[in-house]
């Protein structure tokens, strides 16, 4: 197994000790790790990280490993090893973290920082980003590996330094998390402090649940207290029992609040106050189904409740509480530094007058909402400056107003913020890369960008490609705002026309670097007309010009837009370049697909030569590439007259879809010319010979292929008739279209065995007779196979179309073939060749073209 972070004791190398002295000898650094250091490794968040970046960057393994005095793997992918510690001399992670910059080793066994962890670890190809904590200081890293091997791109560290940063922002949101609960922990210690109990009743079983202090209050031992509501009417005062009783059974119907104080009589009749609040709730269907509460003992604060201010001041959030008039009660320590205010200027002071903020903000609408339906209000809400933060809030209604606790949570909030942004950041990537991934069109797929990039990048946005000619032109726009589109539209449709050469698009092209303008610049620049006063009336801040680059070249240009008073923020900007880059590689990537298509298809079509034009036989051809994936295949079709005059016909098919099996086809093709032009030989000794010559030669493919014959002895010329001698391997056999317009298959399906499996497999011959006017069509599977439909229904679909149009001219009915059964783009490689016989009576109609045969042919008798 490889692991990045572990490497033989005793193995390290003088580099690697000198960057682990270095990390241990500064003490903040090494508390600033500690704070991020899970609690438990193999972080969901840590995993998901470590796998995009494995996926992004095609590694076999990646991993999040934080370093205090020692390295520990918090998440990872592929061969990580998460949960195990190391010394860091014994890591690459070391040296990343101790120069606090990205680290990238394409071979280890060459460099001399490394070699003897390449030793131990067998890794051959390591790349290390730095992550950082709050205060800046490198803590860990995030880093991905392989065993081989491999060259890092500016571009591969760009994304594993942005996957970085969102690595940090989840270690220090699960910090701030596990602080918070402390947090709340050191609250209900607090609770605990002030004496209060606690209580659960359970309304359908009827059983009541105290707690120890609640026990103790009420002056019963656990082995004492039978679980019922009797235990506790047992000991209340029998003057204050109805009272108690009537608002419990209240609260209980209504599901509402319970508070009450009353009396307590203790075994030896002492007696003793409590005060009680409750809540009942309820199930789905709205009935009561529990009673929750807590009490405290008031015997000794009747006239002031001094414990429970205790508690209060004790506690580590704030607290305040507000009479039914808004004005302040009480504040607590906490409340004060978290409001700026002191409590003896806050209290008897009206809430909505000291913050005044609060106005008609989600605060007042959910304290009055508690106030008025008596329920508990919690909700997350922001106050504007001089506070300026975001506050976690719990507020109780209560007979005498509100009592509001609460706790700052804006470190907690930017956090989760960052994180999201990161992770939008991350979904948008994703998303542009399979938009980009998914198509080989990669100019339609680059128009459709704005629509991503709007409105997580910019407000508005105009993408632009450069043709052919070298000349820049917008292909796709989009806006946040659907009621400015028609401007934008406007605007992309007139801008590069009046934008000179030296305008931000221009610049970009020229220089392939990012152009920011504002407004005022661009409309500078532009003489009046449409493409200025539809910028004017679009009233941006300003823009941003990206290069879309790829392997040297700028392809086009992304330009975002901003609103007025917006300034983008830098992550957003370097997401929006990596947007940029992809595009750019995509449509390189196409350009070159796009040329070693042509390239290919080419080569394939100059092996498929002009059929001849023997005698009355009128012979049309037809070869469509696949319109998608790979365009060049094994299919092709043939057509040649042999020394005694017959005109043949070939069909076949090498198995593959790449430009080796289009390699292969040529190879096949001419040894089938040169077999059967040499020999004279009918079809089945062809096929016989093709299949010998093809297993001496070593050609180790396979392929399907139809051979037919047309021949005529005079008899048969003089009748009218002439015969098709044909063989098959493995090929759908070829169809006839007679003269009536009927159309029939030659033979069965199956054939003989294919070409390239047993040389010495005996072929068939199959001999039909056809009258003058009969036309023959040889054909491969793309024209008539499909993803949704078996084979069947497509030939059952060609005999149809043949039928229809049986009377059409040959070269028009291969036209109409073609456009009903593939709509031009086939799925798969098209391959026809069809010959029409002509009557020999009368002079070769003008449709066939000319006689025209090789001088070592003889002519045909009949020919006038």
């Amino acid at each position: 197994m490889h692991d990045a972070a572990r490497l033989g004791a005793g193995d390290e190398g003088p580099a690697t000790s000198r960057a682990a002295d270095a990390l241990r000898s500064d003490p903040s650094r090494v508390r600033a790790a500690s704070r991020l250091r899970p609690a438990e490794p193999g972080a969901p968040a840590l995993d998901r990280i470590s796998e995009l970046a494995a996926r992004l960057l095609g590694t076999r393994s990646a991993q999040v490993s934080l370093i205090d005095d020692v390295l520990v793997v918090a998440g990872g992918a592929g061969d990580a090893a998460v949960g195990s510690e190391v010394p860091v001399e014994e890591s690459f992670c070391g040296l990343a973290v101790a120069d606090g910059v990205p680290l990238a080793v394409p071979d280890a066994a060459a460099d001399d920082r490394v070699r003897a962890l390449h030793r131990a670890t067998g890794i051959g190809a390591y790349l290390g980003a730095p992550i950082t904590g709050a205060d800046g200081s490198p803590v860990g890293t995030l880093c991905v590996f392989d065993p081989a091997p491999r060259e890092w791109t500016d571009a591969d560290t760009g994304l594993l330094v942005q996957l970085a940063a969102s690595a940090a922002t989840e270690l220090e949101l699960a910090a701030l998390v596990r602080e918070y609960e402390r947090v709340r922990v050191s609250w209900r210690l607090a609770v605990d402090a002030g004496g209060v109990g606690a209580f659960d009743w359970d309304l359908r079983t009827g059983e009541l649940v105290w707690d120890e202090r609640l026990l103790a209050m009420f002056g019963y031992r656990p082995e004492e207290f039978d679980a019922t509501i009797d235990a506790f009417n047992a000991r209340v005062h029998p003057a204050d029992l109805p009272r108690v009783s009537e608002s419990l059974q209240a609260a209980i119907e209504t599901c509402g609040e319970f508070e009450s104080e009353y009396r307590v009589v203790l075994p030896g009749d002492e007696t003793r106050w409590v005060q009680a609040r409750g809540r009942a709730v309820a199930d789905a269907d709205g009935t009561p189904v529990r009673f929750l509460g807590a009490a405290y003992d008031t015997t000794d604060l009747r006239a002031q409740d001094v414990r429970v201010s205790r508690v209060l001041e004790a506690m580590p959030a704030g607290f305040y509480s507000l009479d039914r008039d808004w004005r302040f009660t009480h504040v607590n320590t906490e409340a004060e530094r978290l409001l700026g205010h002191s409590r003896d200027e806050l209290l008897g002071e009206l809430l909505w007058d000291a913050f005044p903020g609060a106005v008609n903000s989600v605060f007042e609408e959910q304290y009055r909402a508690a106030v008025r339906t008596g329920r508990p209000a919690a909700f997350d809400a922001h106050y504007p400056p001089p506070l300026d933060g975001w506050y976690e809030v719990r507020a109780w209604p209560s007979p005498e107003g509100l009592s509001v606790y609460f706790v700052e949570v804006t470190e907690r909030r930017r956090v989760q913020d960052r994180a999201e942004r990161a992770a939008q950041r991350l979904a948008l990537l994703a998303q542009v890369g399979a938009e980009l991934a998914g198509t080989l069109d990669a100019q339609a797929a680059t128009a459709r960008l704005p629509r991503l990039v709007v409105p997580a990048l910019a407000d508005w946005c105009i993408v632009s490609l450069v043709d052919d000619d070298g000349r820049a032109r917008d292909v796709g726009h989009w806006h946040t705002d659907p009621a400015q589109r028609p401007l934008v539209a406007r605007y992309a449709a007139a801008r590069l026309d009046a934008m000179p050469a030296t305008g931000p698009v221009g610049r970009a092209l020229l220089s392939g670097d990012p152009v920011h303008a504002s407004c005022r610049e661009v409309l500078a620049l532009l003489p009046p007309g449409e493409a200025h006063d539809t910028l004017d009336l679009l009233g941006p801040e300003g823009g941003v010009a990206l290069p879309l680059r790829a392997r040297g070249r700028t392809l086009g240009v992304l330009t975002l837009f901003y609103r007025r008073g917006w300034t983008p923020r830098q992550e957003d900007l370097s997401t929006a370049q990596d947007v940029a880059d992809r595009a750019g590689l995509a449509l390189d990537n196409a350009r070159l697909y796009r040329q070693q298509q042509q390239l290919a298809e080419g080569l394939q079509r100059s092996l498929l030569t002009e059929p001849p034009e023997p005698d009355h036989a009128e012979v049309a051809v037809r070869y469509l590439p696949a319109a998608e994936a790979a365009r060049v295949g094994g299919d092709w079709y043939d057509a040649f007259l042999q020394p005694c005059g017959a005109t043949m016909l070939v069909i076949g098919d090498v198995v593959g879809h790449d430009t080796e099996a289009a390699a292969a086809m040529g190879h096949l093709r001419g040894l089938l010319r040169g077999i059967a032009t040499y020999s004279d030989a009918a079809p089945a000794e062809v096929l016989r010979g093709l299949d010998a010559s093809m297993a001496v030669l070593g050609t180790e493919v396979l392929a399907t292929a139809a051979v037919a014959r047309l021949e005529q002895s005079d008899d048969e010329r003089a009748r009218g008739l002439t015969r098709l001698r044909w063989a098959n391997a493995g090929h759908l056999p070829p169809l006839v279209v007679q003269p009536d317009g009927s159309v029939a298959d030659l033979a069965s399906w199956h054939g003989d065995l294919m070409l390239g499996v047993d040389p010495g497999t005996v072929r068939q011959e199959s001999v039909v007779t056809l009258d003058r006017g009969a036309t023959v069509l040889l054909f491969t599977d793309g024209l008539v196979e499909r993803r949704d439909a078996d084979l069947d229904a497509g030939v059952l679909r060609l005999r149809e179309t043949l039928a229809e149009l049986a009377a059409l001219p040959l070269e028009q009915l291969l036209d109409e073939v073609v456009e009903r059964l593939v709509d031009g783009r086939p799925e798969d490689d098209v391959a026809i060749v069809a010959v029409r016989l002509h009557p020999q009576g009368r002079p070769r109609p003008p449709e066939a073209g000319p006689n025209r045969v090789p001088d070592a042919v003889p002519d045909d008798p009949a020919t006038p």
